[in-house]
């Protein structure tokens, strides 16, 4: 179809040429044969400019859109060969995979085989025995006969001797479950008398980024004081704690003193969070988490920097109480992180719908190609993989320089271990003494908190966080 601005150019055409005749009839005297000539002759003129400035524009645009064309071809081309170079890497990550599975076949086929001859000489010899036995009572069926006197004293000994050695076992299982109980309860008692007497100390672990070792969070980890000022740390009350019912209240003593540790911080620096432990039973647990809840909505202005974190085994058999109860937390905007990971069988994606931000796993165990070899997934994979979707991987209990030089390979953004700092315990106003006081309402805790002293990591190129530490227990 003819386009309007061609329609339009072609009557400016003629009346140009029309108007060019006019003129020389009016002016020069030129008949009008000799006017429309030349007015024929302009027309033709104009008709030819026209059709060679629109050639040479044409032939410029399409100059153009063969040099896009060319630059798209080439970036194609680029892509279609980084594809095929990701293709050939996934073969033959593929093919290592097929041959460790095969391997791992072929030896659990020899340990099968094993067992079976293992099954087979029991068998064998249970039935000698059985044999045995047979021929025996036949034997004794057959001769009748008391054992001679000087024989019987022997006879009474070995029985009565017989019955004493059976119940060695027996009485030694005994005493070990003695002791076992004996020792729950006088934990148990400790945790009791800790938690009246708020013997419950915190003590605060630096996690810095890598490579530069700055301090961006703190996990902070609760220890219990007995009668006797003896340190009882987490992994030795915690599952006396948890059977007794206790273990809520001593996560809501640590979770207010989270919030007051990280308001204190928030005071100086907004870059600098704080990790608190809950445990799967407070999670699942209506009374004590809806105090839980109530206090961390009273403080949700600190949701980007406090970091609630659970272990993978109660986050991996979480029920609808706990699904509903880390809903309500996700939506008060809280983040989540999971330790405690036992194998790398992660869904990267499902942690992510539920509000997980944060992983920890042991440094040795992304180093062991042991574990690796039955793993779903190679470490040096795993950063990047949590990364899609948005998680963070932190290598904890990193107690070497060498660890680290080769998890910044695996691209390892968070490091925590004895190599950066051991846990110290939080004290107040910078004196020795512990703090002991009780812990204020909901609405006290939104007012200014108690000042602390905290530790800063040990490496001397952690400067920002220790000194902001410093300047805290001065001011």
């Amino acid at each position: 179809m003819i386009r309007i601005s061609t329609i339009f150019i072609a009557i400016c055409m003629v009346l140009i040429a029309a108007s060019i005749g006019l003129i020389l009839y009016s002016t020069t005297g030129l008949n009008v044969s000799e006017s429309g000539l030349v007015a024929l002759a302009a027309l033709t003129f104009l008709i030819l400019y026209n059709a060679v400035s629109m050639r040479l524009r044409d032939r410029t645009d399409v100059g153009t859109q063969i040099a896009d064309l060319s630059r798209g071809t080439a970036d194609l081309a680029r892509q279609v060969a980084e594809f095929g170079r990701r293709m050939s890497l996934i073969e033959t990550r593929l093919g290592a995979t097929d041959a460790a599975a095969q391997d791992r076949v072929h030896a659990v086929m020899e340990e099968i085989g094993e067992i079976g001859g293992i099954i087979k000489n029991l068998a064998t010899s249970v039935a000698a025995h059985d044999e045995l036995l047979t021929s025996v009572s036949a034997l004794a069926a057959s001769h009748r006969v008391s054992p001679p006197l000087s024989m019987a004293p022997d006879l009474i000994g070995q029985a009565a001797a017989a019955p004493l050695q059976d119940s060695q076992p027996a009485l030694r299982s005994q005493a070990t479950e003695t002791k076992s109980t004996a020792n729950h309860a006088e934990v148990l008692v400790a945790v009791r008398n800790a938690i009246e007497s708020n013997r419950i100390d915190l003590y605060l672990q630096p996690i810095v980024s890598l490579p530069q070792r700055k301090v961006r969070f703190y996990e902070a980890v609760s220890r219990l004081r007995d009668d006797n000022d003896r340190v009882i740390a987490a992994s030795q009350f915690i599952e006396t704690a948890e059977t007794s019912g206790l273990i809520g209240r001593i996560d809501y003593m640590v979770l207010f003193r989270c919030v007051q540790v990280l308001r204190r911080l928030q005071v100086r620096s907004k870059d600098v969070g704080v990790f608190c432990n809950i445990s799967g039973v407070t999670l699942g647990n209506p009374d004590v988490f809806g105090q839980c809840i109530e206090f961390l909505e009273a403080n949700r202005a600190l949701a980007s920097s406090l970091v609630l974190e659970f272990k993978h085994a109660s986050f991996r058999k979480l029920g609808p109480i706990e699904s509903e109860h880390l809903g309500a937390l996700r939506r008060l905007g809280f983040q989540f992180s999971i330790d405690n990971v036992t194998d790398l069988r992660i869904d990267g994606r499902e942690l992510s719908d539920r509000g997980v931000r944060f992983i920890k796993v042991p440094g040795q165990f992304l180093l062991d190609q042991k574990q690796l070899s039955a793993a779903d997934i190679h470490a040096a994979d795993l950063s990047s993989l949590l990364g899609r979707f948005g998680i963070d991987l932190i290598a904890e209990k990193i107690e070497g320089e060498r660890a680290v030089v080769d998890l910044l390979d695996y691209d390892v953004r968070f490091g925590q271990g004895f190599l950066f700092s051991a846990p110290r315990p939080l004290r107040p106003d910078g004196t020795g003494a512990q703090s002991t006081a009780e812990p204020p309402t909901d609405r006290a805790v939104a007012g200014r908190p108690q000042t602390s002293t905290l530790p800063a990591a040990t490496d001397p190129r952690l400067t920002g966080t220790a000194a902001l530490a410093r300047r805290i227990a001065q001011s």
